[in-house]
């Protein structure tokens, strides 16, 4: 669980109930109009798909949530210091002993690298199959990413039409505010409640559907970052690169803070914090 993104929601949304309760807002006044909830999200879900296949809608709207809610599993100093351990070991006892690690792997992209390698593959044909998995990656983060944007974009704009709706409603219904011993109190509350719908579209598309959209485009971003460095240390395993010179290339990945750091506590990345199987 990505406690950040989960920490984001719970801060951004109890401040708007927390705004509410001291500014006197009537929670009967906005909870009360379901109404305007359903206009809100079936509303923004239905015109978000209608703008995509429904195949796209369903793996970018249920794999976005997964990535935004989900920690990396692996990172960037681990697969730097894999790659390091592999690259050592091919060196000494040649590509064929790295089968067994290769096999153990986790992650898919990884281990089906290291197996061209262990295959013989040509330079150009392992870069070519990891370059096509890359672009796959790429497309996925930003259908996904398109997915809660396009969800972001239509929920305020549901939010005036549920708005206007409540203002048809209040216009219709002033004839009969006019026997009322109350007629501006009844007409503000029935304002009041037109406005829901906006407060609902506007509130989702801020605090929900945007923020995940660029939770998800940061996430693949780390992602596609992991994936470059693979293909460097991949390449340069099949190379036959000396692992040390490995490593610092592969460290100008790094933040130049994060690489700082290193230096100053020994200069070499560490063991990976994970086991290869």
């Amino acid at each position: 669980m990505d406690f950040a993104t989960l920490l984001g929601l719970i801060i951004a949304f109890g401040a708007i109930f927390i705004a509410g309760w001291v500014g006197g807002t009537d929670a009967h006044v906005i909870f009360g109009r379901w109404e305007a909830f359903v206009l809100i999200v079936g509303g923004t879900v239905g015109a978000t798909l209608t703008s995509f296949p429904l195949r796209t809608f369903t793996k970018g709207f249920f794999g976005g949530f997964k990535t935004a809610f989900t920690e990396p599993v692996y990172h960037e100093r681990d697969v730097i210091a894999t790659l390091v351990s592999f690259a050592e070991k091919a060196r000494r006892e040649g590509l064929l002993a790295l089968e067994n690690e290769a096999a153990a792997l986790e992650d898919e992209f990884m281990r089906k690298g290291i197996q061209l390698v262990i295959d013989g593959r040509d330079t150009d044909v392992i870069r070519k199959v990891l370059e096509t998995e890359v672009s796959h990656v790429q497309e996925t983060g930003t259908k996904a990413e398109a997915v809660f944007t396009n969800l972001g974009g239509y929920s305020p704009t549901l939010g005036i039409i549920g708005t206007v709706l409540g203002l048809i409603g209040m216009l219709r219904g002033l004839s009969s505010m006019s026997g009322s011993t109350n007629v501006a109190g009844s007409i503000g509350v029935a304002t009041a409640q037109a406005f829901v719908a906006t407060f609902f579209g506007i509130m989702f598309a801020n605090l929900l559907w945007l923020p995940l959209a660029t939770k998800i485009k940061e996430r693949y971003g780390q992602l596609l970052l992991l994936r470059e460095i693979m293909i460097e240390g991949i390449l340069s395993i099949q190379a036959g690169d000396n692992p040390r010179l490995l490593e610092e290339r592969l460290h100008a990945f790094l933040d130049p803070e994060t690489r700082e750091t290193d230096i100053e506590e020994g200069g070499a990345v560490a063991e990976p914090s994970y086991s290869p199987g």
